[in-house]
């Protein structure tokens, strides 16, 4: 299975999961993780937050290092590829790592007609 990354995937990883020091592209750790919750059938169909409408084909991998991030993505089978559209990062206790102000203003962009 080959596995994308969108850069607003890898820019949203690399904000609230802080790669490895030193690393440039968080691509391929997010690869990896993908692939690893993959194989270990950490998918599903439910949306992370039950408020949030599922978008057409998009599944959820919940990681096996961070429990609180959830990768969205696409798979098309016929091509056997899973492209990582975003990230997810679950409701935790304590602080945020990111201010929700820039969660919501990602949202708000989201919903401006972007397709993919």
């Amino acid at each position: 299975m080959t596995v994308a990354v969108t850069d607003h995937a890898a820019e949203r990883f690399r904000q609230r999961v802080a790669a490895r020091a030193g690393e440039l592209d968080p691509r391929p750790e997010i690869i990896a993780r993908v692939s690893r919750a993959w194989a270990a059938g950490r998918v599903s169909e439910t949306p992370p937050d039950s408020a949030t409408k599922r978008p057409r084909g998009a599944l959820y991998l919940a990681d096996l290092v961070d429990r609180d991030v959830i990768f969205v993505v696409r798979h098309d089978a016929r091509a056997g590829e899973v492209v990582v559209i975003t990230l997810w990062e679950r409701e935790r206790l304590g602080v945020p790592r990111v201010a929700q102000r820039f969660t919501d203003a990602l949202r708000d962009h989201s919903t401006s007609g972007l397709r993919y």
